[in-house]
């Protein structure tokens, strides 16, 4: 393709997460091909980067089981807006960013009008409501995953699949400097500190906080000398789980950040972390961690039935053994973690050699995720 020839890019990122995907994907295609023209819903980071957003990236912004069913009207007439739009001015590509309930559908029906359609981050069909398989085999030309394992379902499912790496683990240090977090966060150079991580929804901060702060304090009176850290994602979260400190531990030694969750594990030596993208940082910083995590009775008991993957945490999935604990539900007790946390204390060695295969697991998924993906939107451009 003659790279002065001008192209017509279609793209839809639906959050934040995906708004600074895209804009990373811009700026490696524009590099290529300056004339492009690209269009679709983005957010600041896809705007700056040179995306028309043909509408509010905040009328996808819709999160649990009830909002999107009030919002239902209005996201079909914006995915309806979206189709004549592209059908009446076909790009050359459509790539759907994330946001799965909303973007398969819609790339479905425009793959259905002749319009070629690369979907960029896979929703968990490998681990839960496997049937989707066969609707993102009739809405994608192409699937662009993050992790290796999840390339490998949809092999096994005869959907084209690429792999592109992780983009956390080209921005996270293979050796980060546990040193420089620690200044940065103007704590005790030489004290032994353990994070505290119990996520950032509303629901997460309910059912961890307790034991989250009980294990801690149970810790603490068994070694005096440790200090606990803890980040949140903003002060709402921040003022959840400092409510239930001061009820249940007010006395520990927890010093609370706001948006400097990576900072806090970089600075940490042992982590305990909900599950969720917070396991994976917390692996490419190296960090000896306990994975727990409760939800509601009903929730538990559905994702047992739905949910088909022998682990919870990534790195666990990604090393394909149990390389750290998993302590779900009723197994999240104080104890029981606290128990894990002196164990990494009192044995240097297992943390060494959960560092070296950290660090093995990282190089796996470091990649030049953009240039990567570029090429392979490009690939199914020139297909077309």
């Amino acid at each position: 393709m003659n790279n002065q020839e001008t192209k017509r890019i279609g793209i839809l990122a639906g959050e934040a997460s995906g708004d600074l995907l895209g804009a990373k994907l811009i700026h490696s295609l524009r590099e290529r091909y300056p004339n492009l023209k690209i269009e679709g819903i983005g957010g600041p980071a896809m705007i700056a980067a040179g995306c028309e957003s043909l509408f509010d990236i905040e009328r996808l912004a819709v999160m649990g089981i009830v909002e999107p069913l009030f919002r239902l009207p209005d996201l079909i007439k914006l995915r309806h807006d979206l189709y004549k739009h592209f059908t009446r001015n076909p790009p050359d590509v459509f790539i759907g960013i994330d946001a799965p309930d909303f973007n398969i559908g819609l790339e479905l029906k425009l793959r259905q009008a002749g319009i070629p359609v690369v979907h960029y981050v896979s929703p968990s069909v490998w681990a839960w409501r496997q049937y989707r398989v066969h609707k993102i085999a009739k809405a994608v030309d192409l699937m662009l995953t993050l992790l290796p394992f999840e390339a490998k379902f949809y092999e096994q499912h005869q959907v084209p699949v690429r792999y592109v790496g992780h983009p956390l683990a080209e921005q996270i240090p293979l050796h980060p400097d546990k040193i420089a977090a620690r200044r940065a966060l103007c704590i005790d150079e030489n004290a032994t500190y353990v994070a505290l991580l119990p996520g950032s929804r509303r629901q997460e901060i309910k059912f961890m906080a307790e034991p989250f702060l009980r294990a801690a304090k149970l810790a603490w009176q068994q070694r005096p000398n440790l200090r606990f850290l803890t980040a949140h994602v903003n002060e709402q979260r921040y003022q959840e789980f400092y409510e239930s400190f001061k009820q249940f531990t007010p006395d520990l030694p927890l010093q609370f950040f706001t948006r400097r969750s990576q900072d806090i594990m970089a600075a940490a030596d042992v982590v305990v972390v909900t599950s969720g993208t917070a396991t994976l940082e917390t692996m490419l910083f190296k960090k000896p961690m306990i994975i727990a995590y409760r939800m509601s009775r009903f929730t538990y008991q559905l994702a047992r039935l739905l949910v088909k993957t022998p682990f919870a945490g990534l790195p666990n999935l990604l090393g394909n053994q149990l390389l750290v604990p998993e302590l779900i539900q009723d197994a999240a007790r104080p104890e029981t973690i606290c128990e894990h946390i002196l164990d990494y204390l009192d044995h240097p060695e297992k943390v060494h050699a959960l560092e070296s295969k950290f660090t093995q697991l990282h190089k796996e998924l470091r990649t030049d995720s953009a240039s990567c993906i570029s090429e392979a939107v490009m690939e199914v451009m020139n297909r077309k």
